[in-house]
């Protein structure tokens, strides 16, 4: 919680004095009644002593004190909210290991499948553009409203040699900032970009390393969500000369995925199975679909406290027949 005028939280410094006040009113109050009767008497005078009660109205009145005090400092919370406009950035893996069939019809194939799954539910006001990368990275889909453009631009792919995963982050985050660069010059708000990072392991073959990619997103507010496909039993047929085939294993290495996603500040999903796949994209459709904004709450702290006000005079007037 931030606040607006912080230097108000110094009328906070009345709070401990009422209590000492209240204190030393409360013991004198009780030496003064000493003097006129008999402690021991008192019951036959008192059909029953208030005890603790007799401090609740004090005690509400002065929490209401407080959140008067507290509003008087203009606090602001932070209060999710959801996103009208945002440019998302989809980097999938093309590379070999990607038509591993341990997620089901395959790695690649299942990847789409969640794109679109989360395409579906996604505002139509988000721009997304995507990015393919095997041994290179390629802006396929230019961020754009049009769905239909991202789907064909899915359908196109193919997978290749080399994972530039490094790569692929680096252009995402480049073409997010045009993007808002663009908007800016037209007078528009530059809008939140969040990337999308679909893969299976680990950097191989990037001009620009994921630890370098990661600081240009961190740099820029670019948090890097990271979808890690497959599971350690993936394998691929590779052909061979003479119409013969090799199995090679390509196990998922979830490893720089964690990494990525922890130094932008986005989250590591792990899916070896296309029904998680699922649960992963609505889970990441929840998170993009909201976005955090500082409001000013001084009303909320200002009603709460006249709420305590009306409870501690009521309570007090009920039990006591009077006002604290």
């Amino acid at each position: 919680m931030s606040f607006g005028s912080p230097q108000y939280l110094l009328a906070l410094l009345v709070v401990p004095a009422v209590i000492l006040v209240y204190v030393v009113h409360y013991r004198r109050r009780s030496r003064v009644a000493a003097r006129f009767a008999s402690p021991s008497l008192l019951p036959n005078v008192v059909d029953r002593e208030p005890g603790r009660r007799r401090h609740v109205p004090p005690a509400i009145l002065l929490i209401a004190l407080t959140a008067l005090l507290v509003g008087l400092a203009r606090p602001k919370a932070q209060i999710s909210v959801p996103r009208e406009d945002a440019t998302i950035m989809i980097a999938i893996d093309t590379s070999r290991s990607m038509a591993a069939d341990d997620v089901r019809p395959s790695r690649m194939e299942a990847a789409k499948a969640g794109i679109r799954e989360f395409l579906a539910e996604a505002p139509d006001s988000y721009r997304v553009g995507l990015v393919s990368f095997a041994s290179d990275a390629r802006l396929v889909a230019p961020p754009t409203r049009d769905r239909e453009l991202v789907d064909q631009a899915l359908d196109e792919l193919r997978t290749g040699e080399g994972t530039a995963l490094g790569d692929a982050i680096a252009k995402a985050v480049e073409v997010g900032q045009a993007v808002n660069a663009a908007s800016t010059a037209t007078g528009e708000e530059p809008t939140p970009t969040t990337i999308l990072l679909v893969s299976d392991g680990k950097d191989d073959g990037s001009l620009v390393s994921p630890q370098e990619a990661s600081g240009q997103a961190r740099e820029r507010n670019v948090p890097v969500f990271t979808v890690g496909m497959g599971t350690p039993d993936g394998v691929v047929e590779v052909p061979l000369a003479g119409g013969y085939t090799a199995r090679v294993e390509v196990p998922a290495d979830p490893t720089t995925l964690r990494r990525v996603a922890g130094e932008t500040g986005g989250r590591f999903f792990s899916s070896p199975t296309l029904e998680q796949l699922q649960a992963v994209y609505s889970d990441l459709q929840s998170r993009l679909g909201r976005e955090d904004e500082s409001h000013e709450v001084t009303v909320a702290f200002a009603a709460g406290g006249a709420i305590m006000l009306l409870l501690g005079g009521a309570l007090s007037a009920s039990w006591f027949r009077r006002l604290p």
